[in-house]
């Protein structure tokens, strides 16, 4: 008994202890700052995380890599480059987040493109599968970084396996290629297969039934998929995307506004991003709500720090659509977005400069935007600078530079580019044509990688990668 006794008292003073150290109140727990960060809840995510990582966790340091980067903006990401470089030594998680954070920070970087590549590759050989995906982009955004990789080898080996995120992997190779609509039949199988593991494949499955136009599979897929979510094996930002597929008027099949609405109303209370793409889906279809409802998950959006919330805010500022007409607020929240990642803002930035809604044209400003967003796979910013050298608003015309724009825009579907690429043809001489042909190919090159990048990460598709 008086052994037992001890035994106990000795466990007791641990135990407080150990509360002494961290506080009083509950010990922080990596799992619950996980959970925490999965639905929004950052400050919880951030105590937990933060206490751990004080006291040497290296998981948790990446934890705390994670939970800063997700704001987005430059400082923070430099800040969580910083956490996973002091993690990576002794976390593979860390050198697998390191990895796709270089990828996402400096894409036209090509030392960060290679240190990316042999972080993920050395994380993948540990063992740590959330390299994949990531790996896989890199081989299809870099394919002269890795010459002798084949992605289709990689991927059939890694599902040879067994390994999951193989199957993601496969579908953005799939995406890559343009065959996504050829092979509905394989990804519905793997992603029905890997559904229980894989919460991705709620979104492939949602873009599937839409395509099909399938309202019964349709049902019951969100059926599970708010099973999955009250049980802890969907996170939020699935259901989110899940609902954005439904209601994007971008994709393919008749969309579902009313059930997307639904999910975003029930998600955004616990999730607060949700609220930024309920008043996305407003502006999209007025008929599901009014300008009040919009402007209040616009705020909601803007309060829970979503970059989105900005770009929209901004965006809607530049049109006076829900907002009045007003450049300068335009301009405000849209270099608020652009700061914190947001590519989408540097096109309404560069037609403020180039138009001169601000007062005057200011083409240096124009030309830096707009061709950041081109570069990012925005054949309407490649428009825009087409007739930003032909219209001679404050930048001397140069039927050179206005030619190369139009002809990437007409190679990316922008009906509008036909007229402009006609009229600058017809006024072009043979000198001029030959100039503008290779620099043509080289600027096409050029965004080969950011645009491939951006197709594959579309929020609609689920993956949210980088």
């Amino acid at each position: 008994m008086n052994g037992a006794w001890r035994s106990g008292l000795w466990l007791s003073a641990l135990a407080a202890a150990l509360m002494m150290i961290h506080g009083c109140g509950t010990l922080p727990d990596q799992g619950l700052a996980r959970e925490a960060m999965e639905r929004g809840d950052y400050e919880t995510a951030r105590k937990n995380y933060a206490a751990l990582a004080e006291d040497g966790y290296a998981d948790a340091q990446a934890g705390m890599g994670d939970l800063t980067a997700s704001a987005g903006d430059p400082a923070s990401l430099k800040e969580a480059e910083v956490l996973y470089r002091q993690a990576a030594p002794e976390s593979v998680k860390a050198q697998s987040r390191l990895g796709r954070l270089l990828l996402r920070q400096s894409p036209g970087d090509p030392q960060k493109v290679q240190e990316s590549r042999q972080l993920l590759e050395g994380a993948l050989d540990k063992g740590e599968f959330s390299a994949v995906v990531p790996l896989t982009l890199l081989y299809l955004g870099y394919p002269r970084m890795a010459p002798v990789v084949d992605p289709q080898q990689k991927v059939d080996s890694w599902r040879a396996q067994g390994i999951a995120e193989a199957d993601l992997a496969q579908i953005l190779i799939y995406r890559n290629q343009g065959t996504y609509n050829a092979h509905l039949p394989q990804i519905e199988q793997l992603c029905r297969a890997r559904l229980a593991v894989l919460d991705a494949c709620y979104v492939e499955l949602a873009t599937i039934n839409r395509m099909r136009a399938q309202p019964k599979a349709q049902a019951d897929l969100l059926v599970q998929l708010r099973q999955g979510l009250r049980e802890g094996r969907v996170a939020p930002l699935r259901v989110e995307s899940v609902a954005r597929v439904l209601s994007s008027p971008a994709l393919e099949g008749p969309p579902d506004p009313q059930s997307a609405q639904r999910l975003l109303e029930e998600l955004a209370p616990v999730y607060p991003p949700a609220w930024t793409s309920l008043a996305r889906l407003i502006d999209d279809y007025p008929a599901q709500g009014d300008a009040p409802q919009l402007l209040s998950a616009l705020q909601r959006g803007r309060e829970a720090g979503d970059p989105r919330a900005e770009l929209l805010t901004g965006r809607l500022y530049y049109l006076g659509k829900w907002l009045p007409q007003d450049p300068r607020l335009a301009e405000e929240h849209l270099l608020k977005a652009a700061a914190a990642g947001e590519v989408g803002a540097h096109y309404y930035l560069g037609q403020l400069y180039r138009r001169g809604y601000l007062g005057q044209v200011e083409p240096q400003k124009a030309l830096l935007h707009l061709l950041l967003a081109a570069r990012n796979g925005s054949p309407n910013a490649d428009l825009a600078l087409a007739h930003m050298f032909s219209d001679s608003r404050g930048v001397k015309v140069n039927r050179i530079n206005a030619f190369v724009f139009a002809q990437l825009a007409q190679r990316q579907g922008t009906v509008d580019a036909g007229p402009v690429l006609s009229a600058l043809q017809s006024g072009m001489t043979p000198a001029e044509r030959k100039i503008a042909q290779p620099l043509l190919e080289e600027e096409a090159q050029a965004r080969l990688t950011g645009a491939t990048l951006a197709r594959l990460q579309t929020p609609e598709n689920g993956q949210d990668l980088l």
